[in-house]
């Protein structure tokens, strides 16, 4: 390490040591530290490198250090109090809450010592003349943490009564503590409403709302405040993610995996810190993550997963079983050790029964990836033999009931049947309709199975059925692709079913059944032809012959009802074909309509999802999302998880393209959480979740809109979503770190999307991402890397033909410039070409309202380079050559009130900012009697301006109220400060 030679050197050292992130390598350097303190032979110094020594060890896993350099700081001050000036005298004394905190986490103290130790801090806080607040704040946390309920809650009550003061925890910790035992005593709704301004953001620390978003977890689960519940874990998750110190918020965060069906995720967390399996240095939060190690993999075992592979300490490998068992009596052990320092058993008992809780959702889509992980196959016993196997009468009962009233599971009711059957005699008939129902299952493998069947209904003197059966068998050659000899095949017996319904020797129900067979045959063979017109017309010839036969007369029969509703449906097809879409959006919404009104909600979902396609394509938003909300509706728990997912992306993206991004969300989450289900998590789940962080960005909603898109992007590729897809999650993930405050990683996301945009035709997305990288990376502090960004837009800008943009990038370089080689002269040249860009450009605007944008421009531009002029000023420059660049300041911010004063009322509190600007600068140039000018300039600008008029150049009425109050106040202001000079 460089060497530190005096008390400057190690101040900076500390402030740097102290923006490195948590853990052992910072706090090795805050011991380095100290010891080159220690060689100053300054007092202060040492003290100074002991407090920072605490600080780090305090938000880290080796809390246990911290007593060491305490105790020395103590003696110090009780040997040498003057030795301390007033911020480390404050510091003092303001870790003794830290010192007690850290007491109660190490079982290795003595309770008495610790009760001591509070004493201790009472006396200390009298002297110094501090309230009891902090002091109570401590008793409760011992009394809380020993079980001692009674003095725990007057203890509580005392800590709210007394004042607050400059020892008292910020607002954040404090409202968490109080939320805490709220919480801790089963009032979940009170410690919510405790945390609020926490979540909120109203009050923040260094680790609030970091634990607040954890502690909340469970409370909002149990209070059935699911969305909060997500968007906590999502949104605390991303703060603890990356601080070592806070195992314990971390652990609250895998313990809401295991109770709300996510524990695959909650692997994921735990394969994030291996560390914290084996971290010593804190044993309270140790024990908190071991208990919900045990919960996650007792909860996994449960599933029939135990013998799964998942993350553990290192040095082998674990299954969840083995681990749970570990993790249980890692935690017990822990515990006991705290209860034997305490005196009773409170510590053990919360461990068990944190380590007991069962799930309170079954599963909680968070949208991001985490697929639920499914439990082994179980092997199939060998089946009981019973005598006389009395079931069978009541499993073919139920099938044939299930199957004539065509209920969605009545091929497995079937196949149940069977299977009791395998050894039993059995008549004609019922081998008959066993096979007949698995041929059913096996799709267009059935066709040999539909011929068996055909014999044994023939066998069992029902040759109706027998040629039913044929015809279906024909059907499945056509989904097989062969559609001619589909057609061939059924020729035969539909002319033979015509001939024996008409001799009385078949009912309608079979007669039906074929006919609706030669149709489905017809209408595949019309699709292949794509719509060819006499195949077109031949296939409507035999759906019409399909209503023909039935329609009017199908009585109470559900098959006949669901022949109507589908023949209806398959004019739509072919209404479609014919490129007639609003007669084919009729005929799906009246076939949908007839299954529904038949008590067959389910038939009607693929025909309400090309209705909703076909509306979509007729500009009928409305229509589109009436079709989807009706498919999701009927189709029910009978719907496939992938049939759900698209259901629900398609309804997303018509709620979002009309605004509703609220909704929109909604849908994407259950799209997202469907597809996963699925087993499409990298193909529709992938594009789901991209929608999802989009909507979610539209509703400010950052941390868990740049959550979900990072859970997306590694899935997104161009050969399966396009690059536009990538292009814009990257994009959107930008904008999201952006407002985080994460800029290093919002450039690299932008400049990835500028690099795969600059392959594209049009490069206006590729200039403004380039643009955006520019703004992310001055604002990490990377000024070199942003110039050269903004130097890329702005050749983007020019070739584009945008000048405004252009005008932009020049102007942001010119600022990078004073932080970077070029300097001020290179600073000045950037914003005389914006200027000169500027002006070009006004004389040729197509238009007057492209003229008056770049008029704004320029005078913007003009102000800004005044502005970077008094800025660029050195400290310690001479005066004279201060003056003369205030002066060209003061002649630029002239030329800017110029030309704002072109625009009339529409630029008019630009107008008055630039000249309020002007006016300070009159000041500092020693000449009150121009400022006062000035500010009676902008006084009279408003004159008949009411506080609540706005204008185009306000935005807002909100705005408009507010820029006239500040304006007017401003320059009051001025008046009376130039007078005084």
């Amino acid at each position: 390490m460089t060497e530190i030679t005096d008390f400057d050197a190690l101040r900076e050292a500390m402030a740097e040591n102290s923006g490195q992130p948590e853990g052992p390598a910072r706090n090795a350097r805050a011991e380095e530290l100290l010891t080159a303190a220690e060689k100053l032979g300054i007092p202060l110094a040492v003290i100074e490198a002991l407090g920072h020594q605490l600080k780090v060890y305090n938000y880290s896993s080796e809390k246990g250090k911290m007593f060491v350099p305490f105790a020395r700081l103590l003696r110090m001050w009780d040997e040498r109090p003057e030795d301390f000036d007033e911020y480390e005298t404050h510091s003092l004394h303001w870790v003794f809450k830290w010192v007690s905190a850290g007491m109660l986490d190490q079982p290795h103290i003595p309770l008495a010592s610790i009760e001591k130790w509070l004493g201790e801090m009472e006396h200390r806080y009298r002297l110094a003349g501090h309230s009891e607040r902090a002091v109570r704040s401590a008793e409760h946390s011992v009394a809380a943490h020993v079980g001692d309920v009674a003095r725990a809650e007057r203890a509580y009550a005392a800590w709210l009564a007394a004042d607050r003061d400059a020892m008292a925890d910020c607002h954040a910790c404090e409202l968490h503590g109080q939320g805490w035992w709220q919480a801790e005593r089963g009032r979940d709704a009170e410690a919510l409403e405790l945390w609020r301004p926490v979540l909120e953001g109203e009050y923040t620390c260094a680790h609030e709302p970091h634990t607040a978003f954890a502690s909340s977890l469970l409370p909002l689960l149990r209070l059935g405040r699911l969305d909060e519940a997500r968007a906590g874990h999502l949104r605390g998750f991303r703060l603890v993610r990356a601080m070592e110190s806070m195992r314990g918020a971390y652990a609250e965060h895998v313990e809401f995996c295991a109770l709300t069906g996510n524990e695959a995720r909650g692997l994921e967390l735990l394969a994030e810190r291996p560390a914290y399996f084996t971290d010593d240095g804190h044993p309270q939060s140790r024990l908190d993550f071991m208990s919900v190690v045990a919960l996650l993999m007792d909860r996994l075992t449960g599933l029939g997963l135990g013998e799964r592979q998942v993350p553990g300490p290192a040095g082998r490998e674990w299954t969840a079983r083995e681990l749970a068992a570990h993790a249980r009596g890692e935690a017990l052990a822990l515990a006991a050790r705290f209860d034997e320092r305490n005196g009773t058993a409170h510590v053990s008992d919360r461990a068990r029964a944190r380590m007991a809780r069962q799930p309170l959702v079954e599963r909680l889509p968070l949208g991001v990836r985490s697929v639920r992980p499914a439990p082994p196959p179980v092997p199939s016993a060998a089946p009981v033999r019973v005598t006389g196997q009395p079931d069978l009468p009541a499993l073919l009962e139920e099938a044939r009931r299930l199957s004539d009233t065509l209920r969605p599971n009545a091929v497995e009711a079937w196949a149940a049947a069977a299977e009791a059957a395998e050894d039993a005699e059995l008549d004609p008939r019922d081998r008959a309709e066993m096979a007949d129902h698995e041929a059913m299952s096996l799709g267009a493998e059935g066709t040999e199975l539909f011929e068996r069947a055909a014999d044994l209904y023939a066998e069992a003197g029902d040759p109706g059925e027998a040629l039913a059966a044929r015809a279906r068998g024909a059907y499945v050659r056509a989904l097989a692709g062969d559609v001619d000899g589909a057609v061939a095949a059924v020729t035969g017996p539909y002319d033979e079913i015509l001939a024996l319904y008409a001799a009385g020797g078949t009912e309608m129900r079979q007669t039906a059944s074929v006919v609706m067979s030669r149709a489905r045959i017809l209408t595949r063979r019309a699709h292949e032809g794509e719509g060819e017109g006499a195949a077109r017309a031949e296939a409507e010839a035999a759906v019409r012959e399909v209503l023909a036969l039935v329609d009017g007369r199908t009585g109470k029969d559900v098959r006949l009802a669901a022949r109507v509703a589908e023949a209806q449906a398959m004019l739509g097809e072919l209404a479609g074909l014919a490129g007639d879409l609003e007669r084919a959006a009729e005929l799906f919404a009246r076939g949908a309509a007839a299954f529904v009104a038949a008590g067959l909600p389910w038939y009607a979902v693929e025909y309400e999802a090309r209705l909703a396609s076909l509306a979509h394509h007729l500009g009928d938003a409305t229509g589109t999302e009436r079709a989807l909300r009706a498919a999701l509706e009927h189709g029910g728990a009978h719907l496939e998880a992938p049939g759900r997912a698209q259901l629900h992306l398609q309804l997303a993206e018509v709620l979002g393209g009309r605004g509703d991004a609220v909704a929109a969300a909604r849908h994407a989450l259950e799209a997202a959480h469907w597809a996963d289900e699925a087993g499409e998590s990298a193909t529709l789940g992938a594009w789901a979740r991209q929608q999802l962080g989009g909507f979610l960005l539209r509703q400010g909603r950052w941390a868990e809109a740049a959550e979900v898109l990072e859970s997306a992007l590694p899935d997104l590729t161009a050969e399966t979503h396009g690059d536009g897809a990538v292009v814009q999650t990257q994009w959107w993930l930008g904008d999201c770190l952006s407002e985080l405050g994460e800029h290093r990683a919002a450039a690299e996301h932008r400049l990835q999307a500028a690099e795969i945009a600059r392959h594209w035709p049009e490069q206006h997305d590729h200039a403004t991402l380039a643009h955006l990288a520019g703004e992310s990376l001055g604002q990490a502090g990377l000024p070199v890397e942003a110039d050269r960004a903004y130097a890329r837009a702005g050749e983007l800008w020019r070739a584009l033909g945008d000048t405004p943009g252009l005008i932009r990038s020049l102007r942001a370089r010119a600022w990078l410039a004073l932080e970077t080689e070029g300097g001020p002269d290179e600073a000045r040249a950037l914003m005389t070409e914006a200027i000169r860009a500027c002006e070009t450009a006004r004389e040729a605007a197509p238009d007057e309202e492209s003229r008056h944008k770049l008029v704004a421009e320029l005078g913007d531009t003009h102000r800004q380079f005044a502005d970077l002029l008094t800025r660029s000023v050195s400290e310690g420059a001479e005066d004279p050559a201060v003056r003369v660049v205030f002066e060209e300041a003061l002649s630029r911010l002239q030329r800017s009130v110029e030309v704002f004063a072109s625009l009339g009322e529409g630029a008019l509190h630009s107008r008055t900012g630039a000249e309020l600007t002007a006016g300070w600068l009159e000041i500092e140039l020693d000449r009150p009697a121009d400022a006062r000018t000035r500010a009676r300039t902008v006084l009279s600008a408003y004159d008949g301006h009411d506080d609540a008029e706005t204008d185009a150049d306000a935005g807002t009425e909100g705005e408009g109220r507010s820029a006239v109050r500040a304006r007017r106040a401003e320059a009051e202001h001025m008046l009376r400060v130039a007078s005084q000079d």
